[in-house]
């Protein structure tokens, strides 16, 4: 037996005796105080403790059916641990386990909600968007698997998307919506600080800074588009209005996912950005992953 094997089988056995010890050791204490002692007053009578000068002390025993209370508690303990997990690594004899247990409500759910949500997912997420009790399941959907990322207003926060306007980093279409749910997204910027050096990232912040109509240094913000067209454009586009089919974001319209404070910004383009939307294919399926796309396509004020 290697020594792994050893110590597992070792406080398997030391929980088992220590639990089984303890109840044991409660019930003979029960037991033993329940006990008459020689000397003893008897019931009723004062036991000869007194404080405060005149408050003494009688004695009372216990009701007696406050004291098989305390055995049927240790009994019933018995018999849990016999029939479910508690000693050990023994499993009990009922054969419970989490797992049977997390597979038999599962089961129930979705004999009760597949049926439901199979006939939303027979209609088009345009439809589904402008139908109040699809969106309100949708909404609930969204509480449950989205708003610890997204917020329970859908508004998001840094790093994470405002689903509630119409800037999408991967389109904003019903389709492109239930592919981003089903399947997940990966973006990267990569870093791009040794390769322009202070002053190029001074030049290429002021130049983003530019293009949505902010205040910039203009001769920085020129030779700033000089150094976008030959490392940015690739994936933001020549105009910068961003491309969809890579996660690149628009940088014209003043939305900003990690900030757009001239810092976030420079920060950014030196150290880059990772984001991961993860997938819940397996996890949500077909049918509550087309009611979660209508609901989020639905918060747009105005759909693509």
């Amino acid at each position: 037996m290697n020594d792994f094997a050893f110590s597992s089988e070792f406080w398997n056995w030391w929980v088992i005796a220590l639990t089984l010890a303890n109840i044991l050791a409660c019930w003979w204490l029960i037991s033993w105080t329940a006990k008459k002692r020689a000397g003893e007053a008897a019931s009723g009578e004062v036991t000869g403790h007194t404080w405060d000068e005149t408050l003494q002390e009688y004695n009372n025993p216990l009701p007696r059916w406050w004291l098989w209370l305390f055995y049927i508690t240790l009994v019933f303990g018995l018999a849990y641990l016999a029939a479910y997990p508690g000693l050990g690594k023994f499993r009990g004899f009922l054969g419970w386990t989490e797992e049977s247990q997390y597979e038999a409500e599962m089961k129930a759910a979705a004999a009760k909600y597949d049926p439901i949500f199979a006939r939303f997912a027979q209609q088009p997420i345009e439809g589904l968007a402008k139908d109040p009790q699809a969106v309100k399941v949708g909404q609930r959907l969204f509480l449950n698997y989205c708003a610890v990322c997204h917020g329970s207003d859908a508004r998001g926060t840094r790093g994470f998307p405002n689903l509630a306007d119409d800037d999408w980093l991967y389109g904003g279409t019903p389709e492109a919506i239930k592919t981003s749910i089903l399947d997940g997204r990966q973006g990267m910027m990569p870093a791009w600080k040794d390769v322009l050096g202070e002053q190029g990232l001074d030049e290429v912040t002021e130049y983003v800074l530019s293009l949505s109509g902010r205040a910039s240094d203009a001769a920085k913000a020129s030779a700033g588009k000089v150094r976008f067209q030959t490392l940015c454009a690739a994936c933001h586009g020549a105009d910068a209005t961003g491309n969809p089919a890579l996660g690149a974001p628009n940088l014209t319209d003043g939305v900003w996912l990690y900030g757009g404070s001239p810092g976030s910004i420079r920060k950014s383009i030196a150290e880059g950005r990772n984001g991961q939307m993860p997938a819940h294919r397996d996890f949500l399926g077909e049918d509550k992953a087309h009611l979660l796309a209508a609901y989020v396509y639905s918060l747009s004020s105005s759909k693509p």
